[in-house]
């Protein structure tokens, strides 16, 4: 994007829209009649211009009052943006950044960007000193970090913004600091005005049971890398993205760096047009890459945790969540970055494979912040576990398997139906079994000409009877992992059994 791009696009920026107007009001109207040091936390989607909004809210406070206002930031990317963004409102701003040991200068300036490990730094070595702060801004308020400040301005209002009022810390919650909750416009209104695109979301079903929960509450690295790393993963991805994002400019969001880098390695070797970042690369790297990325029309970028926030790229028309999170803010994050509106891009496409919209919902559907705010473990103890989410998993034969059983007129089989008519006679659960691998066993027989190739059909049906098992031991009152993998085992092997009675059944009655 060239420079003459940026300034233009700053000045249309500076234009705000109704609901943006509306908040800031109910923002000022906090201010004037609440204590000097209130904590007010304001909502608004990524995407709904909430830098804009705080920008105009600086510049409106500095008009009316004779304080000076500190915005703080979390990444240093972030820090030139919203400092550009403030010159764009006409506030003169100085950026206080790892450079900046003393403020000589400070007179000359009545407002402050800052990262907030800087800006601590500074203030416990006791070599910088902000006087006479009025406004405190924090944004993306939702992380931790920004604590270690708040006692350095006891006297100043406290704005903080952020897109996910629920603290990346549950041990921390959010209403501990803030003293109310500010939601603006939802994303189906942003939608519905023409603001954001809407997201068209694909879940491609994954399990997840092997996944480890670490101690900061999110699926762990180690874990996540061993799950999709594997071939079935890699090959599962690579599906999901020749099926709907083909052709088109998309960003995949791993979990690891080891899996980023496989998936680098698949999507090259299948031919496409791929880069991997992540945060071990070089600022020179990483410019190099996000480049190629916004002039290449269909490329893919494959990364790792450094594109959630401070990153903006339009012309995105895909993400791939290629990983599970069980934080709620790094989900509306992710998708957010496809979501910026283009004259030809009203909509963009949202691939799950790691059951996240089965979790937390549709980007788009509603949300109750403030209750979130207000009893945020209610909500996160409420969230649908990954147990629960594939019980309710429902198979779908992929195309090219189910031409594989084109003699078959029926190939699925409704086991909680099947389960409760049993019940109904006073027979034994194991009768459900019975049926399924009778009707599995005709298939794999009818379809094929030798024993050989029933029992190598089989093997391919190794997803639909995982699902059967999943489904039937939801039936079951008791039922232990362990006690779910034998019945796997069990099943397959009694399927084995029934193909070869099928077969010699089959072969006696061509003879007759």
């Amino acid at each position: 994007m060239s420079h003459k791009f940026l300034e233009l696009e700053i000045e249309e920026k500076k234009e705000l829209y109704g609901y943006q107007k509306g908040d800031i009001d109910a923002i000022f109207e906090r201010m004037d009649n609440t204590a000097a040091n209130y904590r007010l936390l304001y909502q608004l989607p990524t995407g709904g211009g909430k830098t804009v909004i705080f920008s105009e809210i600086v510049r409106r406070y500095l008009e009316t009052h004779d304080k000076k206002v500190v915005v703080l930031t979390h990444r240093i990317e972030l820090c030139k943006q919203t400092s550009k963004m403030l010159k764009g409102f006409d506030v003169k701003n100085k950026v206080i950044n790892s450079k900046i040991k003393e403020l000589p200068d400070q007179d000359e300036y009545s407002c402050f960007v800052a990262m907030v490990e800087t800006l601590k730094n500074r203030l416990n070595d006791e070599l910088l000193q902000i006087e006479n702060v009025g406004l405190v801004i924090i944004d993306e308020a939702h992380y931790n970090s920004f604590r270690k400040l708040l006692g350095s301005f006891t006297n100043a209002f406290i704005l903080g913004v952020t897109a996910t009022p629920l603290s990346s810390n549950i041990k921390l919650p959010m209403n501990e600091n803030y003293d109310e909750l500010i939601v603006g416009d939802t994303i189906a209104s942003l939608i519905d005005k023409g603001f954001l695109a809407k997201a068209i979301t694909y879940s491609y079903d994954v399990g997840l049971t092997s996944l480890k929960v670490g101690i900061n509450g999110d699926y762990t690295v180690k874990s996540s890398d061993d799950l999709y790393s594997n071939m079935v993963m890699q090959e599962k991805l690579l599906h999901s993205y020749v099926e709907k994002s083909l052709g088109k400019k998309t960003l995949i969001f791993n979990n690891g760096i080891s899996t980023s880098l496989y998936v680098y390695e698949t999507f090259r070797e299948a031919g496409y047009a791929i880069r991997h970042l992540d945060n071990t690369n070089t600022p020179e790297d990483r410019k190099d890459i996000l480049r190629w990325f916004k002039h290449t029309p269909d490329a893919i970028l494959t990364s790792v945790g450094i594109l959630t926030t401070g990153f903006d790229e339009p012309t995105v028309e895909t993400i791939i969540l290629n990983r599970a999170t069980k934080s709620l803010t790094l989900y509306y994050q992710m998708i957010g970055r496809g979501s910026r509106k283009l004259p030809h891009k009203d909509t963009f496409n949202v691939i799950d494979l790691g059951n996240n919209a089965a979790r937390f919902g549709l980007w788009s559907e509603p949300v109750n912040w403030q209750h979130i705010f207000k009893s945020p473990e209610f909500y996160l103890e409420n969230l649908r576990d990954d147990v629960e989410i594939e019980l309710h998993f429902k198979y779908q034969m992929p195309p090219e398997l189910r031409a594989k059983f084109i003699k078959t007129d029926v190939i699925t089989f409704d086991v909680e139906e099947e389960h409760k008519l049993i019940i109904r006679e006073n027979l034994r659960s194991k009768v459900v079994l019975d049926k399924m691998i009778d009707q599995h066993a005709a298939m794999c027989v009818d379809n094929t000409e030798t024993l050989n190739e029933a029992k190598s059909l089989m093997r391919e049906l190794g997803d639909d009877i995982e699902c059967r098992i999943r489904r039937y031991s939801n039936c079951l009152s008791h039922c232990s992992k362990n006690y779910r993998e034998w019945l796997v085992e069990d099943y397959k092997l009694k399927l084995t059994l029934m193909i070869g009675k099928k077969y010699r059944e089959k072969i006696m009655n061509e003879e007759d």
